[in-house]
């Protein structure tokens, strides 16, 4: 017997015994993989058939109210209006094993990558031994470097409206009704179902919930990243609460444990994307569901992602506007409101519109 079967004889039964143990997760991570490599091969979340110009819609309805007398018939009557505020996660264990990023330079990320890829392979294989219910590659969740971006977008949000002189009335405002300071509109969190954006705005907005410990993120499937990736699958169970990644566990940054098992609303949480679906339909769920009895409230704060993001801004922005927002990403935990317009067609249809001059950056900004 080789000194090479005396050592690896032992590290191949402890593994066995090891997978052996934790067989229920082996079992629902095979599923996910499985599940993942067809949504990669098959499903076409990124295309869909091009869409009427929602100007063809919304500008005969302007130039009307403009041409009218009446002071009873204004844009009003005919628009149904909500304030959205996109609020993007921060950096994820997918970003960093496979996107550059804002943080380092390109040859500092050429020359890391294999080293990266290796990390992120052990470390996917520890959690699989483990018997951990999480990942670095499915439904990635925040890097080390998310979790420090995620701080900055906080202290932001902790920030007296009041005493801070460099905000506009309209840009203190807006800070007011993200904290969901007392006197200030009302307003919803939701956020997608991956677990970046959840901790993103859990971690981002606890002032607000500690505040009202009966608040609660709603959880909307239909913000789901737009891509074919494997990070973009939910690893959460249908109706299941979500549980913090390893690194959020040891992070001082928030309590997620706490928030996630009584601050968060999984109602609607059904499983993942299916494979038939596509973003414009999760896009247009979304906005459905914006101008539903769901979601009263005239200002919706949505914890989401950049593709999906700029997937909305092309597609809800009139055909001719050169707005940034079409070709560059919100930044990590930026934030960007904009206001959503609804109208009803003769024929009962629902067709919608961002208002492009009430696009506005609330921190951070574009990339």
């Amino acid at each position: 017997m080789t000194l090479i079967e005396i050592y690896t004889r032992p590290i191949i039964l402890a593994i066995l015994c090891f997978l052996v143990f934790n067989i229920s997760t082996v079992i629902y991570k095979f599923r996910l993989t499985v599940q993942g490599i067809s949504y990669f091969f098959f499903c076409h979340d990124k295309t869909w058939p091009e869409q009427p110009d929602p100007a063809t819609i919304f500008a005969p309805i302007i130039e009307a109210s403009a041409n009218q007398n009446d002071d009873n018939c204004d844009i009003n009557s005919s628009i149904e209006k909500k304030t959205i505020i996109f609020v993007r996660h921060g950096e994820s264990t997918w970003n960093d094993t496979f996107n550059k990023g804002s943080h380092r330079s390109a040859l500092a990320f050429a020359i890391g990558f294999i080293p990266g890829l290796i990390k992120s392979l052990l470390y996917e294989f520890y959690l699989l031994l483990s018997g951990k219910i999480d990942s670095w590659f499915y439904d990635s969740p925040l890097s080390h470097l998310g979790l420090s971006q995620i701080k900055s977008l906080s202290q932001f949000l902790n920030q007296d409206p009041s005493s801070v002189q460099s905000l506009t009335e309209d840009e203190r405002q807006m800070l007011r009704i993200l904290r969901g300071d007392p006197k200030s509109p009302p307003s919803r969190i939701v956020s997608s179902n991956l677990r970046r954006a959840l901790s993103t705005v859990a971690a981002s907005f606890q002032g607000r919930l500690l505040r009202d410990p009966q608040e609660s993120i709603l959880i909307l499937p239909c913000l789901q990243e737009i891509s074919r990736n494997p990070d973009t699958l939910s690893i959460t169970p249908s109706q299941t609460k979500v549980k913090p990644s390893w690194i959020e566990v040891s992070s001082d940054v928030c309590d997620f444990t706490s928030i996630f098992t009584k601050q968060v609303d999984m109602q609607y949480h059904l499983g993942n994307k299916p494979i038939d679906t596509n973003g414009l339909k999760r896009m247009m769920e979304f906005n459905q569901k914006v101008f539903s009895s769901t979601l009263p409230e005239d200002y919706i704060i949505v914890g989401g992602h950049s593709i999906w993001f700029r997937s909305f801004f092309r597609e809800f922005l009139p055909r001719d506007s050169v707005h940034v927002g079409k070709k560059k990403k919100i930044v990590n935990c930026g934030a960007v409101a904009l206001d959503l317009w609804k109208t009803t067609t003769d024929d009962g249809r629902h067709k919608f519109m961002i208002d492009e001059k009430s696009i506005r950056v609330v921190y951070g900004g574009f990339k």
